[in-house]
């Protein structure tokens, strides 16, 4: 490509805002078709999905309000019965929408996230669903990183969907390279920066080509220029990092680079600020704790371990099966405190500063290991409120990291 562009000289550091309210909780519900007002519990709110069944949506009322939806209770596929079954064998195999219809059923949704001005991406194609990306605009400034996710059934409907409710909000100011100044920090520092799509790194340009392969590994540069890929585009932008534990859009160039194969064009953020305003560990992974502008140390609180709703549960013997939805990126502990009349179940969540990481649900499952058989105990949240009992193979778990 020819020269690069030279950038704004300095930009803002965005992080999340205040706790999530009542009312936006309830405009998400509307907008996502989701009957009743929201309940709180403990430091999260539900609308819907009473007593485990039915549309349910769930926020985090701390920021920046991380939400999921589920048209359907977990352990179901819009079957014609209760209990957990594969699609109707009578029922034909569905195609997917249109990219035009998913991007309409999306529209009220997004709309009412704020992000009707985002670059939409309906590409995608599982099965019969077709999934809606979109990545919002912040502060004028495209997002990488930050992306809202939208599953539309074959029928057009909305099946799921995950993304965080609240906007950043604008936090020091700090100088900034321009793109070439940073496509050499990118090309000289350690191999391992991320790259548009689910799970897996990429490193810098130039980049080897390969496919995607776990964080963290060796990747030298090529010495083949078939092993080269090119820029074609930089924009300038924000990407979301951990620092101090939170996630935070920091002002970052997307390369659009292509690699030597038809696979298509990808895009390749790294971190713009000037290296001297980060420290802890290498900006190509995470920019670590940013110091302040004036030289001293930005406050940022501290990682934390944060609860986790749980879904339900099933009992066989001592052991007791719990079920509940979390990110792909993060480790999760569930435990049991017993007393004579009733179990309670608590399930905690602990993110992994400095990965990057689509912001995607998923239904997991812990075994705890009870001292004694549940012999009708009753078993609760961490909120106190009763847990519906569910067959062991509605919990259908998957290994939790």
């Amino acid at each position: 490509m020819g020269e690069l562009p030279d950038g704004p000289g300095s930009a803002p550091v965005y992080v999340p805002g205040g706790e999530v309210g009542k009312e936006q909780v309830a405009r998400l519900a509307e907008a996502l078709g989701v009957e009743g007002a929201p309940v709180a519990e403990g430091r999260a709110w539900r609308v819907g999905g009473k007593d485990g069944s039915g549309p349910v949506l769930r926020v985090n009322r701390d920021a920046p309000g991380d939400w999921t939806f589920s048209r359907y209770a977990p352990g179901t596929d819009d079957c014609r019965k209760v209990t957990v079954c594969a699609h109707d064998p009578a029922a034909p195999a569905a195609d997917p929408v249109s990219v035009a219809a998913a991007e309409k059923a999306a529209a009220p949704v997004l709309k009412a996230l704020g992000q009707d001005d985002a670059k939409i991406d309906a590409s995608q194609v599982m099965g019969a669903q077709r999934v809606v990306d979109a990545d919002p605009v912040v502060g004028g400034l495209p997002t990488y990183g930050l992306t809202t996710g939208l599953t539309v059934d074959a029928k057009g409907g909305l099946a799921g969907g995950h993304g965080q409710l609240t906007a950043p909000v604008k936090g020091d100011t700090y100088p900034v390279l321009g793109a070439a100044r940073t496509l050499e920090l990118m090309n000289k520092g350690p191999k391992s920066t991320h790259r548009m799509g689910i799970g897996g790194c990429a490193s810098p340009v130039p980049l080897k080509d390969r496919d995607e392969q776990p964080c963290g590994g060796s990747t030298s540069v090529p010495k083949a220029a078939a092993d080269e890929v090119k820029v074609e585009k930089a924009v300038f932008g924000l990407a979301a990092r951990s620092s101090g534990g939170r996630q935070v859009l920091v002002p970052a160039w997307l390369f659009e680079v292509r690699g030597s194969t038809a696979r298509g064009a990808f895009t390749v953020a790294y971190p713009a600020v000037d290296p001297k305003y980060l420290v802890g560990q290498s900006p190509a992974i995470d920019p670590g704790a940013l110091t302040s502008p004036g030289g001293s140390a930005a406050s940022e609180p501290s990682a934390r371990t944060r609860s986790v709703k749980a879904d339900g549960y099933s009992a066989d013997g001592r052991q007791l099966s719990v079920s509940f939805t979390g990110g792909v990126c993060a480790r999760y502990r569930a435990a049991a405190k017993e007393s004579a009349g009733r179990v309670t179940v608590t399930v905690t969540e602990r993110s992994r500063p400095g990965e990057m990481c689509i912001a995607m649900g998923k239904l997991y499952a812990k075994t705890v290991r009870l001292d004694a058989p549940l012999d009708g105990r009753e078993v609760v949240g961490s909120d106190g409120r009763r847990l519906p009992q569910v067959k062991q193979a509605e919990l259908r778990p998957r290994t939790a990291r």
